[in-house]
């Protein structure tokens, strides 16, 4: 063979297309490296309050100029829940009120209540959480053993999509790569498991030492079965719920600003410990280090001196040292004051929220609406993949076609309010707007349905089932 033709040969094996475990293989080795995913496991830390700060040591220049770390200086690790506040914060303001659906057909209005119940309120919230913490969650939807339609989250770090759009709101395939604890023999091991789902079905592998190799407990198969039947999705069954269009995580926006402020309030503590008023100064020292000089004057409140050569004697004495507390306070606020504007949150110790009513306490709420309006509408795209899924799931277990219905998810925020405001504005609406929507906002109302069924029974048990009073027929009315 020549060397012209081996060439060619090389070229053409060298473009040739990858099979599927050599793309799945480099894809985790992308996906294992890349800034994406080490900033959901950063937002995961920081959450949690495992901040930065708590692996900092302190240093100091040793021999030779080399830094070196000094165990004796105090080395406090001061972590803040900034970002736990914020997210807890966005996720109760938009997701903590009981969602409502609106829709034409009561038959289908009815399933869907069903549906997205309590426990549905509460994946739907940890939904949110994953998404803000690390910038966008993922949601299965699969058929248990029993046959039950089901929806899983899957931690954003395990998976990784493959988009058939630029915007990123369609999906080609998925792969989802997790660890299982397992014991081979008498040894507990650690086993990466590894699924790739298009919409063909799905293939089962384990991700060995960077080996992709084909799991022999799990044939491949498809997303379902009813009876005996193999089913597929005509969609990849899994559903993204963004925080924002960028998908960014929040801890990415502010996580220089908490750093920073761990920081600074560490080393405020870490010199009110190791300076707590004065330096030492000593002149003819009896001793022979300055570390002996620290545990005398700790141990036994003294120190021993000696005569200098000219016949006077040593002494101790110290030198103030001032800690510009403005200064630190000064900047301490500043950045607390940045964490919340760039973090688009509302803080609640601010002094601007002391007696703020109306229209100024709605003011104060305008960043964390706004990131709200950012957060829904992502959240609307994802309710509605969702709806797709469950409509197909009613079709296939004869529940009624309602696959052209309409729907509107309506999320209702929890911002704070004066009830005395809402109460009087609801008075004043009455005539111009429905009675029921009237309710449904009155803040003492959290079930609009049930409290239109209470109302009506107690005017049945009061009046015999009139809408108003009966008149005195003695009493003048004035006609």
């Amino acid at each position: 063979m020549g060397t012209e033709t081996a060439a060619i040969i090389a070229n053409l094996e060298a473009s040739a297309p990858m099979n599927e475990q050599a793309i799945i293989k480099n894809e985790i080795e992308l996906w294992n490296k890349s800034e994406a995913r080490s900033w959901m496991i950063i937002g995961q830390r920081y959450y949690r309050v495992k901040n930065d700060i708590l692996d900092r040591k302190r240093m100091v220049i040793g021999d030779g100029g080399i830094m070196i770390e000094d165990k004796n200086l105090a080395n406090n690790h001061i972590t803040h829940g900034f970002l736990r506040k914020l997210t807890d914060q966005k996720v109760g303001y938009l997701l903590s009120k009981p969602m409502s659906i609106k829709t034409k057909k009561a038959e289908f209005l009815k399933l869907l209540e069903d549906f997205f119940n309590k426990r549905f309120a509460q994946t739907l919230k940890n939904l949110g959480k994953e998404a803000v913490n690390k910038g966008k969650a993922w949601l299965h939807p699969y058929y248990d053993e029993q046959g039950e339609f089901r929806l899983m989250k899957i931690p954003s770090e395990e998976g990784i999509p493959f988009w058939k759009d630029a915007a990123h709101t369609q999906l080609d395939a998925f792969i989802r790569t997790y660890p299982i604890e397992t014991y081979v023999g008498t040894e507990k091991k650690i086993i990466i498991k590894v699924e790739y789902w298009d919409k063909s079905g799905v293939r089962f592998y384990i991700n060995k030492d960077g080996s992709i190799l084909i799991d022999p407990d799990k044939p491949s198969q498809s997303h379902f079965n009813v009876g005996d039947k193999p089913y597929n999705w005509v969609r990849v069954p899994f559903i993204c719920f963004k925080y924002n269009d960028e998908e960014q995580p929040l801890v990415e926006l502010i996580k220089s600003l908490v750093d920073d402020y761990d920081n600074k309030k560490s080393d405020n503590s870490n010199n009110l410990e190791d300076l707590p008023n004065s330096i030492f100064t000593l002149e003819n020292y009896d001793g022979t280090d300055l570390g002996e000089f620290r545990r005398n004057l700790s141990q036994y409140r003294a120190v021993k001196t000696r005569s200098g050569p000219n016949g006077g004697g040593g002494k101790v004495d110290t030198l103030n040292i001032e800690i510009d507390t403005e200064a630190f306070k000064t900047h301490v606020e500043i950045t607390r004051q940045n964490i919340y504007e760039f973090g688009r949150g509302v803080d609640m110790a601010a002094e601007k929220f002391n007696g703020a009513t109306g229209v100024a306490l709605k003011q104060l709420y305008n960043d964390l609406d706004m990131d709200g309006n950012d957060m829904e509408t992502e959240f609307q795209a994802g309710m509605e993949n969702l709806l797709w899924f469950l409509t197909q799931h009613f079709s296939l277990t004869n529940k009624g076609d309602y696959t052209n219905e309409s729907v509107d998810f309506v999320f209702n925020r929890d911002i704070l309010t004066s009830e005395t405001d809402v109460i009087t504005n609801g008075k004043n609406s009455v005539g111009i707007i429905s009675d029921k929507t009237i309710r449904a906002n009155h803040p003492w109302v959290t079930d609009a349905s049930a409290e239109e069924k209470q109302l009506e029974l107690e005017k049945q048990q009061t009046y015999g089932g009139l809408d108003d009073k009966p008149t005195d027929p003695n009493k003048d009315d004035g006609a």
